[in-house]
């Protein structure tokens, strides 16, 4: 089995969110960066359980610059093979699944994972790009992934249920929390990191990111707790009618 995980690199939870050059960057400077939670504890974990049950190879990718290899060595630390990383800083999601899918097309990959989405941004959208411009077929937010020879038998969590999806590989996958549990690497994992390639390629392709950032603005303050008892019902509903406009 020949594996590929997208792996990304995101701001800490804690970070504390600023922008730069009139509100059209984000400001990085001090802030922690980690790998992104989907990519590492389920996309990639899985990848791993799934290669010492049926052997091959897991190979890790990332779009991003040299700053980034602290967290492409921790995929290696936890397990990976091999790693890719295409010299580009992240323009935007659909920039980001064109390098992996021009990487992609031609190394014969039978099962691409990612995580379900990123923690910063949250689209949810490189995985399925990936699969368009591979002319794969997609499944989003699998919580439970099972192989039977060349079939990939997937849990997704819906509203009231789970939905049970079946596919034939190759295919592109997004890994949501109950694929597998986290590893934290250890002593041995992270000296042998430092031997095991990573491979540093320049996009081969022009690029077309079709959109642009304009601005970017931080959500209202949190207002404080309005308590109401149980004999205030009226007011209740006054307040929610008039100023928070529920109803």
């Amino acid at each position: 089995m020949k594996i590929l995980v997208c792996i990304s690199v995101t701001p800490d939870t804690t970070s504390k969110i600023s922008f730069k050059n009139n509100d059209s960057e984000y400001n990085g400077d001090g802030v922690q960066y980690i790998l992104n939670p989907y990519d590492e504890w389920y996309a990639l974990v899985r990848a791993l359980e799934i290669k010492e049950q049926t052997g091959g190879t897991v190979t890790v990718i990332h779009v991003g610059p040299s700053t980034n290899e602290a967290m492409i060595r921790k995929a290696l630390a936890i397990g990976a093979d091999d790693a890719v990383r295409i010299n580009l800083a992240p323009i935007n999601a659909l920039v980001t699944a064109s390098l992996i899918g021009d990487y992609a097309k031609d190394k014969n990959y039978d099962l691409i994972l990612t995580g379900k989405e990123t923690i910063d941004y949250q689209t949810a959208t490189v995985g399925p790009m990936i699969a368009e411009i591979l002319g794969l077929p997609f499944i989003s937010f699998v919580s439970r992934l099972e192989l039977e020879g060349n079939l990939a038998k997937c849990n997704r969590d819906i509203e009231g249920g789970i939905e049970l999806v079946s596919v034939h590989l190759p295919a592109v996958i997004s890994a949501s929390k109950g694929m597998a549990e986290q590893r934290i690497p250890n002593m041995k994992g992270i000296m042998t990191a430092k031997t095991k390639p990573l491979q540093i390629i320049e996009p081969g392709m022009t690029l077309d990111p079709r959109t642009e950032t304009v601005q970017y603005t931080l959500p209202p303050a949190k207002k404080g707790v309005v308590m109401f008892t149980a004999d205030q019902l009226d007011q209740l509903v006054k307040t929610l009618h008039a100023k928070e406009k529920l109803f």
